[in-house]
C-alpha cells in the first residue's frame, strides 16, 4: 500500500490531522484494474475481466478496443432506476453467477449482482491492511463493530486477526453472502456476531446498553433503507450516526474508520465532521480518498472517500 499526502498540519485541537490524505491499493493475484474510460472500467476479478459503468473515467481508454472486447461479462445499467441493471457474456466462458475469489489467504466469492458490484471492493484494501495491522499489533482482546457491512471481508479480516465482530447490516442476503464468505475462508471457528438490522437503531440501543468497542468500522451508502423500511440520508444521518458511535468506543478505543461512496461528498467535509467529534480524544484524524490504478498506464482512479480517527 503506498501513501502519499500533500498537506500536513497540526491545529489546535488535541488531535493532529492529515488532509486529503491518498491511500492507494495495488494490484494483486484476484484483481487488478486494466484499464477505464468513457465512462467504464475494466477489470479483472479472478480468471475473469469484468466491464463496468464509472462515471469518474471521463478519459479516454488506454488500451485498444480489442483488450475490452475480451471481457467475459459487461454490466449494463438501466437508465431507468440509477445503479439496478443486468450482466451479459458476450463469450458464454462465465461458469456460473459465483466464483471464487481471495485476498492476502482469505477466500471468498464474488458474484454478478443487479447493483454493478460483486461482492468486494478492492480499494478497501488499505483500510483492511491497516485494521489487519492495528489488531495484530495489539495483545489484548478486542471488540469491533461494523456498520453497514456488506459481504463482510472486513469483518472476516478482523475475526482473522484474532478480534470479536460484531458484523451490521440491514440486508438479509448480504449477510447470508457474508456468512458464505466466512465458510469459504475456513473461519466458521471465529467469533463474528451477525445482525440484521437498521444501523442508527442498533448504535442507539448498543448505547442505551453501554456497549463499547475498540475499533469501528463503517461504510454508509448515500441512501438506503433498514429492514422495516427505514429511511437513510447521509445528510440527515451522517452528525447522528457518528455522534453515537463515538459514545461507543471503549475507554482504551483503538480508531473509528468511515468510507463513503456519495458523490456530492468532499473529503474536508467528512473531515471537519470527523474533527468535532473526536478531536478532543487525542490522536490522529486523517482523511482523503481511496484509490487504485491501472495496471498499465499507471493512471489512477478516485473511487471513494475516507476519514479515520486513530489513537
Amino acid at each position: 500500500m503506498k501513501i502519499k499526502t500533500t498537506e500536513k498540519k497540526t491545529l489546535p485541537q488535541k488531535a493532529q490531522e492529515t488532509v486529503p490524505l491518498i491511500l492507494e491499493s495495488n494490484a494483486n493475484k484476484d484483481y487488478a484494474l486494466i484499464d477505464s474510460g468513457h465512462g467504464k472500467k475494466l477489470e479483472r476479478y479472478g480468471p475473469y475481466l469484468l466491464i463496468r459503468p464509472e462515471s469518474q473515467a471521463m478519459w479516454q481508454p488506454s488500451l485498444d478496443k480489442h483488450i475490452w472486447r475480451k471481457a467475459d461479462a459487461v454490466f449494463q445499467a438501466n437508465s431507468q432506476e440509477e445503479g439496478i441493471g443486468s450482466w451479459s457474456f458476450p463469450h458464454s466462458s462465465v461458469s456460473g453467477e459465483t466464483w471464487p475469489l481471495s485476498w492476502n489467504g482469505l477466500s471468498f466469492l464474488g458474484r454478478f449482482t443487479s447493483f454493478r458490484h460483486v461482492g468486494v471492493f478492492p480499494e478497501q484494501e488499505a483500510h483492511w491492511r491497516f485494521i489487519e495491522n492495528l489488531i495484530m499489533g495489539n495483545k489484548r482482546p478486542l471488540q469491533i463493530l461494523n456498520l453497514f457491512a456488506y459481504t463482510g471481508l472486513a469483518s472476516l479480516i478482523a475475526a482473522r486477526a484474532g478480534a470479536k465482530v460484531t458484523h451490521l447490516d440491514a440486508s438479509r442476503k448480504a449477510i447470508r453472502w457474508a456468512q458464505e464468505n466466512q465458510k469459504a475462508a475456513s473461519l466458521l471457528d471465529k467469533p463474528i456476531r451477525w445482525i440484521c438490522d437498521d444501523a442508527m437503531k442498533f448504535v442507539l440501543r448498543e448505547e442505551r446498553r453501554g456497549k463499547n468497542y475498540d475499533i469501528i468500522l463503517l461504510d454508509p451508502p448515500a441512501y438506503g433503507r433498514g429492514p422495516r423500511r427505514e429511511i437513510w440520508q447521509i445528510f440527515e444521518h451522517l452528525p447522528e450516526i457518528i455522534s453515537s458511535c463515538r459514545a461507543l468506543l471503549s475507554p482504551n478505543p483503538l480508531a473509528v474508520i468511515m468510507t463513503t461512496y456519495s458523490i456530492r461528498l468532499s473529503s474536508y467535509a467528512i473531515h471537519e465532521l470527523m474533527r468535532d467529534i473526536f478531536s478532543h480524544l487525542g490522536g490522529k484524524i486523517e482523511s482523503g480518498e481511496l484509490i487504485l490504478r491501472e495496471k498499465e498506464t499507471n493512471r489512477a482512479l478516485s473511487t471513494s472517500l475516507f476519514s479515520r480517527w486513530v489513537v
